[in-house]
């Protein structure tokens, strides 16, 4: 006679247990989507041409570019270039930089607050900008102030933000002379280039959010709700928005990594000075070490929110924390 099987009940994984795995994997990834980036960034850099060219005048002779080359350390073979370029950045050693000859480190540290405060100001103006907009879009589908909305979102979108900032300068600075049209300092002149930056990102989570809203105010629970007797206050913001946030984390997570990047144009437009104007400088100058230290800044922030972001997905969606157990 067979015996019976006996199934052994398996030992549930503690709380949290897959979350924590699941974010090790993804950090780790992060680690190797840096290394790409450093590598991408440290390959470019070299086929923008030749820095001591740039730094030596026109009759410098033979010697004196040698001289420089083999100070600079480019005369080395490029493949020990890169293994010393990689071996620097565990420890946050950037190198030199060619054109401010001092540690690329420290130049970064005296633009970064400038860069975090324009996004950080940013995105706050697309918060409170785009959810109240993609509310009032999705509780007056097909009405006017719908269409209006969506209007305004499709402009938001289409307009580059250097063209934008020129814009706002032309009325608010030249035209009328209510707001600086240049310069770091003060909230004045904070406030034309943040609203700049926010603009494209007003319009992305605004629509994101009124279609999701449609969505989810049209599925049962909801229906539940209203039968119930409540109001579309309670529903809105105790039900719909709850549900309806999930996808628009994501977005606005891609799009404080945006704010940071697109920060490039906005800085030179309104001479603001962060990291973003002084890549375009770096650029300029073939400051080989400060632009790849730059370049990873910008990767490096986008890894980081989404990090935030894959975190924040098992905190607000109980769904989550069961698939990872």
């Amino acid at each position: 006679m067979s015996q019976p099987v006996v199934e052994v009940p398996r030992t549930p994984a503690a709380p949290g247990t897959g979350i924590a795995r699941t974010l090790l994997m993804r950090a780790l990834g992060a680690v190797g989507v840096l290394v790409a980036a450093a590598t991408v960034a440290f390959l470019l850099v070299r086929l923008s041409g030749d820095p001591v060219a740039m730094l030596l005048p026109p009759d410098a002779t033979a010697e004196q570019e040698a001289t420089l080359r083999a100070s600079l350390g480019l005369d080395r073979p490029l493949l020990v270039q890169y293994l010393d370029y990689l071996w620097g950045l565990p420890r946050l050693d950037f190198g030199t930089s060619l054109f401010y000859d001092r540690p690329v480190a420290d130049v970064l540290l005296e633009r970064i607050p400038a860069t975090l405060q324009l996004a950080a100001a940013a995105a706050a103006i697309a918060l409170v900008v785009a959810v109240p907009a993609g509310i009032f879009a999705a509780l007056r589908r097909g009405r006017a102030g719908d269409t209006g909305v969506m209007a305004a979102v499709l402009v938001g979108q289409s307009t580059p933000a250097f063209w934008t900032g020129i814009l706002l300068v032309l009325v608010f600075a030249v035209q009328w002379q209510l707001l600086p049209a240049s310069g770091y300092g003060s909230f004045e002149h904070l406030v034309l280039p943040a609203v700049t930056l926010a603009i494209y990102s007003v319009a992305v989570i605004a629509r994101l959010l009124r279609s999701s809203l449609i969505e989810v105010l049209g599925s049962d629970h909801i229906r539940t709700a209203r039968a119930k007797g409540l109001g579309t206050p309670a529903i809105v913001v105790s039900h719909a928005l709850r549900h309806a946030a999930l996808p628009v984390i994501t977005v606005v997570g891609l799009e404080v990594g945006s704010l940071l990047g697109g920060a490039i144009l906005t800085e030179q437009v309104f001479s603001w000075p962060g990291i973003g104007r002084l890549t375009v400088e770096a650029i300029g100058n073939r400051d080989f070490p400060l632009v790849q230290a730059a370049i990873l800044f910008f990767a490096a922030t986008f890894v980081v929110v989404n990090l935030v972001v894959d975190a924040s997905y098992a905190i607000l969606d109980p769904r989550v924390r069961v698939a990872h157990r």
